[in-house]
């Protein structure tokens, strides 16, 4: 019984693509009862995503890499700047 209870944890909580990185939680949680507003929705979620994603490699291209902007590696900063991005682009839309 505790190796069910084990794997339903691990696979719910730890191993969840979703859960685990934080990325699109928006469009994973969204919950749309007319087809008009899910496809507002996906178009709203293809945008932003088609902005971030160039933002995001020029942001840890040029400045959190090693060899960066600032010359210090910054990489740890990734997923806080990556989901601030994607927040704040979520927000202007």
């Amino acid at each position: 019984m505790g190796d069910i209870i084990n794997i339903f944890i691990k696979s719910a909580f730890i191993e969840n693509l979703a859960l685990s990185y934080f990325l699109g939680m928006c469009s994973f949680l969204a919950v749309s009862k007319s087809v008009k507003t899910a496809m507002g929705l996906g178009i709203a979620v293809i945008f932003v995503q088609g902005i971030t994603i160039p933002m995001n490699w020029l942001i840890d291209y040029y400045l959190l890499g090693e060899n960066g902007f600032f010359g210090i590696d910054l990489t740890f900063l990734r997923f806080i700047i990556f989901i601030s991005t994607i927040a704040a682009l979520v927000q202007l839309v």
